[in-house]
């Protein structure tokens, strides 16, 4: 009777070395399954991104902008209330390098202009914020004024007081 219960034994040992046989083949299959699924995902996700790069290059990335200080001007100020000064300095943002070349060449017509402007203003009407404001918006129109008859105009995007005393 040893020899039948030795049998029995190895009858049901073929049916189970015959499932894991199905295990390993199914696991496979499914690794095989991920597999392809992460590698077409990744091939479409990265087939994707270089269409937006190409976005991204036609758009030129913001360039860091470029300032030019201007040396300080003092100038006596419109006013009936006696002797009133103004002591300004500033700074131009200006598109690039090439405007402050071109302004650094005219630099005595951007001084003779922005000298008329200031002495022109009265010194109630520079003293608030809105009267800076303004201010900062017609140095910008001085500036921006074309240096020859028919010449481009400056592209000056800002005016930054670095200093800026009424007396």
């Amino acid at each position: 009777m040893a020899k039948a219960p030795a049998k029995a034994a190895e009858a049901s040992d073929a049916p189970a070395g015959k499932s894991k046989k199905k295990l390993l083949i199914i696991i496979a299959a499914v690794v095989v399954l991920l597999v392809a699924a992460g590698g077409g995902a990744a091939f479409f996700l990265t087939k994707k991104a270089p269409a937006n790069k190409e976005k991204e290059h036609k758009a030129e990335p913001a360039k860091a902008p470029v300032f030019l200080a201007l040396e300080p001007f003092t100038v006596n100020l419109q006013s009936s209330d006696g002797d009133k000064y103004l002591q300004i300095s500033m700074t131009l943002q200006v598109q690039d390098e090439e405007q402050v070349n071109l302004i650094k060449e005219n630099m005595p017509q951007v001084r003779s202009r922005l000298l008329l402007l200031l002495s022109s203003k009265d010194a109630s009407e520079i003293l608030s914020s809105e009267g800076k404001e303004k201010l900062v918006n017609d140095i910008i129109e001085k500036v921006a004024q074309p240096f020859t008859a028919k010449g481009e105009p400056q592209k000056v995007s800002g005016v930054f007081f670095t200093s800026f005393v009424v007396q």
